[in-house]
């Protein structure tokens, strides 16, 4: 048994456009809900949800029936928390408020075994299908996408040198915290934070790095993605409950007599 290829890295390696959904709910039940959609990528949040390693875990065994390819963000980028995540078998991780090339390098090295970084070595784990997987320690390196968010004005300017930093997959600009950062809280569409992003979106596609996002406008989404981006989330799990109970109750009432 060989480890499986990464499909959402061998895609961004590959130019090719990913389309992905927010899943914040923290539920292995709603997971399994959303999973058959088809989406390129999901992103399992632990940073902004109530989400613990046992949650997750039954998030990851829903996904792992379909074809999408789920991406986990850390509450922090620690160690730690990175190397209990890869052995559960997560296959790329978002690895938040990076602003810096130490934190970068960091943590790349937290995804790597020594001598290349400081991952611990477990033998029976998830991961490797509990030492089914052969050549598992061999092969993950290459198939763990390490993908670090931006969510300052630091980071944005220190964007284009990510793109030198070995082991990054791609960078994923926050635009809320970004926004916050500049001054304008709670409005992640506003045109000013998008001027301030773009450009160093762009720099760093020149280099060949692929650049994410996040943003709940599907139209802005689909232009993003047209425009050079590799990964974009159009949404979240949390964002379609709550609205889609709203519409549903409003036409409801708005049909009344």
């Amino acid at each position: 048994m060989n480890l499986k290829e990464n499909a959402f890295l061998k895609a961004i390696r590959a130019g090719k456009q990913q389309i992905g959904l927010w899943v914040s709910l923290s539920s292995p039940y709603a997971a399994e809900a959303v999973a058959p959609a088809g989406y390129d990528w999901a992103l399992l949040d632990m940073e902004h949800s109530p989400n613990e390693l046992a949650s997750l875990l039954g998030q990851l065994q829903a996904f792992s029936a379909w074809p999408t390819t789920p991406i986990v963000r850390p509450d922090w980028n620690d160690t730690v928390k990175i190397k209990r995540l890869l052995d559960l078998g997560v296959p790329g991780l978002l690895l938040p408020m990076v602003e810096t090339l130490e934190e970068a390098r960091a943590a790349v090295a937290a995804t790597r075994y020594p001598p290349n970084g400081k991952r611990g070595v477990a033998g029976t784990i998830r991961a490797n299908h509990f030492g089914r997987i052969k050549d598992y320690y061999a092969e993950v390196e290459k198939q763990t996408a390490v993908l670090i968010q931006l969510e300052t004005m630091q980071a944005v300017d220190n964007s284009v040198a990510f793109a030198d930093v070995k082991g990054v997959d791609g960078v994923f600009f926050g635009p809320a915290d970004i926004g916050a950062d500049m001054g304008i809280l709670g409005n992640p569409m506003n045109p000013e934070i998008w001027n301030y992003i773009r450009p160093a979106a762009r720099a760093l596609m020149a280099r060949g790095m692929p650049v994410g996002t996040l943003v709940s406008d599907p139209a802005f989404a689909a232009e993003l993605l047209n425009d050079g981006f590799s990964f974009v989330a159009c949404g979240s799990d949390a964002g379609l409950l709550a609205k889609g109970s709203d519409t549903l109750l409003s036409t409801v009432r708005g049909k009344l007599v």
